[in-house]
Parts: structure tokens; C-alpha cells; sequence
């Protein structure tokens, strides 16, 4: 379908657009929210500051695609596929991404407050600032997400739930000046953080209880009130 017979048809109340092609589409600073695009070839499109809020894109491919500042509040991304795409300044707050495929994808400064993330892919992802916002993960369900190797300095991670994630070689260090990445409260409990680098981490009443912390570095980490592997309380 044609970019420009697919807006008519959303104008006119259409909202259904499952397994569409609009690969490579230019779509910037469009209102397509409650859109269903479930199964939708979105590859190397372009969507940047859209407004996608509590749109279903379930199962869609956004492989490549750029997403600066969309609006993806309460969206449906289920099993989605992000891969190297680019959600810099993203709003997903409360979104569903579980199971999605964020292989390499640039998530800096993201808003995922609140979002679900459960069994993610998001090996390299990067979660770095962009310009002065930080990636906002609190409260964020990322158990048994697959976080290898991410880049979350500087990262808001207050509340999040990483149980069972996989946090090997990833970055949580603190960044320049005071911004530290902050894991305060968060549940890390049978989290793989080998060789992680947490140094200068905000660790404060974390729960890291049967975590693995194989050659992790805690180097000025605030450990404060943190439940260690051994279930005893760091003072």
C-alpha cells in the first residue's frame, strides 16, 4: 500500500492495518496512535516523533527503522523487532515489549518507566544519555531479560526488576561528574552481572540475593542496605 492511500484511509477511521508493507516509509511528526500495525513490515522506516501511543505493533519489524522521540506510551510492542534501530529520546512508558528483539538497538535517553521488558533480547543495546536526558528504566520489568554487553550508565534503574537477567560484560558504571547509574531498590536476584562493571553504582537496598558477580566490578558502588548473594545485609 501507498504512504499516501494508507494516511487517507487512517483519516478516515481506519485503524486496522495488520501485516501492512510500508518498509522504508517516510512517516515523521504523523498522529497514528491506536493504530494496529501487528505483523507490520516497518523495516528502515521512518517515524520519528510520531505519535504511537497505545498502538499495537505486535510482531511488527522495525529492523533499522528511526524512532527518534515517538510516542510509544502504552503501545503493544510484544515480540517486536528492533534490531539497530534507533529510539533515541523514545516515550515508552508503561509499553509492552516482552520478548521483543532490541539486538544493538540505540535506546539513549529512552523513557521506559513502568515498561515490560520480560525475556527482551537487547544484547549491545545502548541506554547512554542522549543530550540531557537519561535512560529512565524505573520500575521497568526486565526479568530474565538478555542484557549482555548494554551500556546502561547513567541509567535510572529505581524499582526496576532484573531477576533472572543477563547483565554479563554490560556497563552500569557511574558516568562524568555525579550521574551515577541508579539501581536503588532494584530487584537483581539471580541476575547474571559477571564482569559486569558497576562501578559507582547507586546499589542502595538492591536485592542481589543468588546473583552471580563473577569478576563484577563494585568499585565505589553504594551498597548500602543491598541484600548480598548470601542473603546478608550490607551495612
Amino acid at each position: 500500500m501507498e504512504v499516501k492511500q494508507f494516511l487517507q484511509q487512517y483519516s478516515a477511521g481506519e485503524r486496522a492495518f495488520a501485516k501492512i508493507n510500508l518498509r522504508e516509509a517516510e512517516l515523521v511528526k504523523m498522529n497514528l496512535s491506536k493504530i494496529d500495525l501487528t505483523a507490520a513490515d516497518l523495516r528502515q522506516s521512518r517515524l520519528g516523533r510520531t505519535n504511537l501511543s497505545y498502538a499495537c505493533l505486535q510482531e511488527a519489524d522495525l529492523s533499522e527503522s528511526i524512532l527518534w522521540g515517538t510516542d510509544l506510551t502504552e503501545a503493544n510492542l510484544n515480540r517486536v523487532i528492533l534490531r539497530e534501530a534507533d529510539l533515541s529520546g523514545a516515550i515508552l512508558t508503561q509499553a509492552n515489549l516482552e520478548g521483543s528483539n532490541l539486538l544493538k538497538t540505540a535506546l539513549n535517553g529512552v523513557n521506559l518507566s513502568g515498561a515490560k521488558l520480560c525475556h527482551a533480547l537487547a544484547v549491545e543495546a545502548d541506554f547512554h544519555p542522549a543530550s540531557d536526558y537519561l535512560a529512565n528504566l524505573s520500575q521497568a520489568d526486565l526479568s530474565h531479560a538478555n542484557l549482555s554487553y548494554a551500556n546502561l550508565s547513567m541509567a535510572i534503574l529505581y524499582q526496576a526488576k532484573l531477576d533472572g537477567a543477563k547483565l554479563c560484560r554490560a556497563n552500569l558504571s557511574s558516568g562524568i561528574g555525579s550521574l551515577a547509574t541508579d539501581l536503588t531498590e532494584a530487584s537483581l536476584q539471580g541476575a547474571d552481572l559477571s564482569y559486569a562493571n558497576l562501578s559507582g553504582a547507586i546499589l542502595s537496598k538492591a536485592n542481589l540475593r543468588n546473583a552471580d558477580l563473577t569478576g563484577t566490578n563494585l568499585d565505589n558502588a553504594d551498597l548500602t542496605g543491598a541484600i548480598m548473594t548470601d542473603g546478608s545485609v550490607y551495612q
